[in-house]
C-alpha cells in the first residue's frame, strides 16, 4: 500500500514537472506567436531594454550632476516604456503569458517539493521552562516596540527579570548578560536590533545557556529566519512557558559575534557616516560614486577556501548562506545550522558588467560560495565593517569564522511565521524528472 501511494505521488510529480516545462515554453511562444516576427523582435528588444535600465542604474550610482539625473531618467523610463509597449502590442497575449509563467512556477515547485532534496529537518526538543530568565530590552528599538507591546510587563508576569537600557547612558549589554549568568540566570534574552541580539547571544553561547530572541527591532532578520512573528514581539515571550529549543550557528568577525552578516566595502563605509541614520538614501547617493569607482574606501581582498576575490566593491559574509537563485525568497536563509558561512562578492567596473548582472545567469562580477572561514584584508591597518547593521572599524585582516551549533535558542512551540520551505526552481532537475518513465521515477527499497 505504501509503495502504491509512493508511486502515485511520483507520477504526480512527474506530470507536474511536465506541466511546468510546457507552461514555461508556452509563456515564451504565446507572445512570439501572436506577434510573429514582430513578437520575437519585441522579446529581443525587452532584453536590450533591461540591459539599458541596468546600465542607467549603474550610471545613476556612479555619476554626479546633470549626467546622474539623465541616467536616473533612463533607468526609470526604459522599463516603463517596455511595459507600455508590451501592453499595447501584445494585448491578450501578455496576461496569458504571465499566467502561464505563474503555472510554470507553481507546478515546478510542486514537482520539486516532493523529491525531498530541499527538505531540512531541524532538531527541536522540549525543555522545561527556565526558572530565572534574564532579559535585556532597548525601549527605543523598532520605534518603541518594547513600550507599545507591553513587553516589560508581560515578561515580568512570566517571571523574568528585565533590564531596560537607558539610551542616554549607554551600557555594556554583554557585561550585563555575564553578570546575570554569574548571579544564576538560566536563560538570556534580548529585545532589540540584531546587533544587540548578537552581543547577548555570544554570552549565552559562551556559558551554554538558552537564548531568547524577542523581535522588537526594526528589521530583525535573525528572528525572521527563526520563524518568529516580527509584527508581534509579545508572542516571542510565550517561549518562557511553552517553548522548544534548537541549536544554531553563530558567526564571528574577529572576536565580534554576528547572527546575520558582516559587510565589507561600500555599504560598510556608508553606515559609518553620522548622517546615514537620518538620511539613508541621500547619504548613499552622496558617497557611492567615489566608493564604486574606487576613488575612496579601502581596497579589499577576500579569501574563502581556494577562491580569492580581488578588489570587490562589496563583500557580504553571512551566518549561513542566503538564498540567491530564488526571487521569491531572496535574502532568506533556509537554515541556520549548516556550519558554513555564506559569501557574496560583488565587482562591477562598467555599465556593461552591471547589465550582465541582470541578464547573465552566472555573471563574472558576482561570486557566491560557502566556506568555514573567510579572511578579508584591506590596504590599510583598519577596515570598516557593518556588523548586523552596526558600524564598526576592525583591525585588518579580519578573520571571519563560524561556530557550528554554538547557540541554544529557545523559541515558542507555535511560531506562525515559520513558513514551509519552498524548493529552488531547478529547470535541469525538472527536465530529468519529466523525462522519467514508469517505475524509474519511483523510490527503490534497499
Amino acid at each position: 500500500m505504501a509503495m502504491d501511494v509512493s508511486s502515485r505521488a511520483y507520477r504526480e510529480q512527474r506530470w507536474a514537472a511536465r506541466v511546468a516545462l510546457a507552461a514555461a515554453g508556452l509563456a515564451v511562444l504565446v507572445p512570439a506567436g501572436y506577434g510573429g516576427v514582430g513578437g520575437v523582435l519585441l522579446l529581443v528588444g525587452g532584453a536590450v531594454g533591461l540591459a539599458l535600465a541596468a546600465a542607467g542604474l549603474w550610471w545613476t550610482l556612479t555619476l554626479r550632476g546633470p549626467l546622474r539625473w539623465a541616467a536616473a531618467l533612463l533607468a526609470v523610463a526604459v522599463p516603463a516604456a517596455l511595459v507600455a509597449l508590451f501592453a499595447a502590442t501584445l494585448f491578450w497575449a501578455l496576461p496569458v503569458s504571465l499566467a502561464l509563467w505563474g503555472v510554470a512556477v507553481w507546478s515546478g515547485r510542486y514537482a520539486l517539493r516532493g523529491t525531498g532534496e530541499h527538505r531540512v529537518r531541524v532538531k527541536e526538543r522540549r525543555t522545561p521552562p527556565p526558572r530565572r530568565p534574564f532579559l535585556i530590552m532597548n525601549p527605543r528599538s523598532g520605534g518603541g516596540k518594547v513600550g507599545r507591546f507591553g513587553l516589560e510587563e508581560k515578561a515580568a508576569r512570566l517571571g523574568a527579570r528585565v533590564v531596560l537600557l537607558d539610551p542616554d547612558h549607554p551600557q555594556d549589554v554583554a557585561a550585563l548578560a555575564r553578570a546575570a549568568v554569574a548571579e544564576g540566570a538560566d536563560l538570556l534574552g534580548a529585545a532589540g536590533g540584531d546587533g544587540t541580539q548578537a552581543l547577548v547571544a555570544a554570552v549565552a553561547a559562551e556559558h551554554d545557556v538558552p537564548f531568547l530572541v524577542i523581535s522588537a527591532g526594526t528589521r530583525n532578520h535573525f528572528a525572521l529566519d527563526l520563524g518568529l512573528d516580527r509584527d508581534d514581539p509579545g508572542a516571542c515571550l510565550d517561549a518562557l512557558t511553552d517553548g522548544v529549543e534548537l541549536r544554531v550557528d553563530l558567526g564571528f568577525a574577529g572576536d565580534r559575534p554576528f547572527v546575520n552578516n558582516a559587510s565589507f566595502g561600500a555599504y560598510a563605509a556608508i553606515v559609518q557616516s553620522p548622517s546615514y541614520r537620518d538620511d539613508k538614501i541621500g547619504t548613499s547617493l552622496d558617497l557611492l560614486p567615489e566608493l564604486l569607482t574606487r576613488q575612496q574606501g579601502a581596497k579589499l581582498t577576500a579569501r574563502a577556501g581556494d577562491t580569492t576575490l580581488d578588489s570587490p566593491q562589496a563583500v557580504l559574509v553571512s551566518n549561513n548562506p542566503y538564498r540567491t537563485g530564488d526571487p521569491f525568497g531572496f535574502g532568506r536563509r533556509d537554515r541556520l545550522d549548516s556550519g558554513a558561512l555564506g559569501v557574496l562578492g560583488l565587482r562591477v567596473d562598467s555599465a556593461a558588467e552591471a547589465a550582465a548582472l541582470l541578464l547573465d545567469p552566472e555573471p563574472d562580477g558576482l561570486t557566491v560560495l560557502t566556506a568555514r572561514e573567510v579572511v578579508v584584508e584591506a590596504d590599510r591597518t583598519e577596515v570598516e565593517v557593518g556588523l548586523d547593521g552596526e558600524a564598526l572599524v576592525l583591525t585588518s585582516p579580519v578573520h571571519c569564522r563560524i561556530a557550528p551549533a554554538a547557540l541554544r535558542v529557545r523559541l515558542p512551540r507555535k511560531r506562525p511565521g515559520l513558513a514551509r520551505q519552498q524548493p529552488r526552481l531547478d529547470w535541469r532537475r525538472l527536465r530529468k524528472l519529466a523525462a522519467t518513465v514508469g517505475r524509474t521515477a519511483a523510490p527503490r527499497r534497499h
